[in-house]
């Protein structure tokens, strides 16, 4: 039986209060420039492994993190991969493009965070698995045609480091552990405002696409986005996926069954009444959350 945490006496702050807090907050300014040069460089059709390559090796995190990741994902190698060039051939355009993403994302989330104790890793291994999972959810009914999809993933909790930075001890109340009430409902009652809408308020205040605004504040209730309904939808149901695999940890410690993200808003909305199309995506998508712990480990 789970004993809930004593909660210590915390105002709730105003609202014109905690959207002065944000406005202060540290800046990501890797979302306003992620690797340029990098994306540049893949989105074209025809470039050879050297150049991606040369360029990967100018960010020494980067070039770290990919080695990582293709040792961990490609484990059955004879021999470990310590060569740029021959990890770009087998990761592939998309992954590393990808990876060019989440690697000053999280950095500039560390920074923000600070020491604000908290299991970070496990949670920033929810983020990512979030991000991947939104695009293959989003690949059993269209082909995406931009990252932006991956990256809604990516920032869907980032209002949860806005709480860290900004209001510590109200997250340290609400995120400490032991706490089995639904963490939305817990914001609220503790801080005044939940993390998704905090998420919002501080990616509108950097002027962030819409989209990413948008999963941002409604990723919990994709039924009320009145744009963009599928990249939030896909967001709340990979969120969901990724909770009930027990995948990281996105601090919420409510469990999460298979009938909650069946029965979710964000699954009607994207396969609304299609049997054949529902039983594909299901199949499909449990064979990505078995494939995504040794992902996660190469990225984290």
């Amino acid at each position: 039986m789970v004993t809930e945490s004593p909660l210590p006496l915390l105002r709730p702050f105003a609202r014109r209060e905690i959207e002065d807090r944000i406005t202060r907050c540290g800046r990501l300014p890797s979302l306003r420039s992620i690797d340029t040069a990098l994306r540049d460089l893949l989105n074209a059709d025809q470039r050879y492994t050297s150049q991606i390559s040369e360029i990967i090796r100018r960010d020494p995190s980067l070039s770290a993190r990919l080695l990582r990741l293709v040792n961990s994902v490609y484990y059955g190698l004879t021999t470990p991969v310590t060569n740029i060039e021959e990890a770009v051939f087998y990761l592939g355009v998309r992954q590393i493009r990808q990876l060019a993403m989440v690697t000053p994302v999280i950095e500039d989330f560390q920074r923000i965070t600070g020491k604000t104790p908290f299991a970070w890793r496990s949670f920033w291994q929810h983020c990512i698995g979030t991000a991947i999972v939104t695009r293959e959810v989003l690949s059993c009914i269209e082909t995406p045609s931009h990252e932006l999809d991956y990256l809604a993933g990516l920032l869907h909790d980032v209002g949860k480091i806005v709480i860290a930075a900004s209001f510590p001890e109200h997250f340290q109340a609400i995120y400490s552990g032991g706490q089995t009430e639904d963490s939305v409902t817990l914001e609220e009652r503790l801080l005044g405002m939940n993390h998704a809408e905090i998420g919002a308020i501080y990616l509108k205040n950097h002027n962030l696409p819409a989209v990413l605004i948008e999963t941002t504040r409604y990723h919990h209730e994709p039924h009320l986005a009145q744009t963009d309904v599928r990249v939030v939808a896909a967001v709340q149901l990979a969120d969901l996926l990724v909770r009930h695999a027990g995948i990281g940890s996105s601090g919420n410690h409510q469990a999460v069954e298979e009938r909650d993200w069946l029965e979710s808003s964000g699954w009607n909305i994207l396969f609304p009444g299609d049997r054949d199309e529902g039983n594909f995506a299901r199949a499909n998508l449990k064979r990505s959350l078995e494939r995504l712990p040794t992902i996660l480990e190469g990225l984290v």
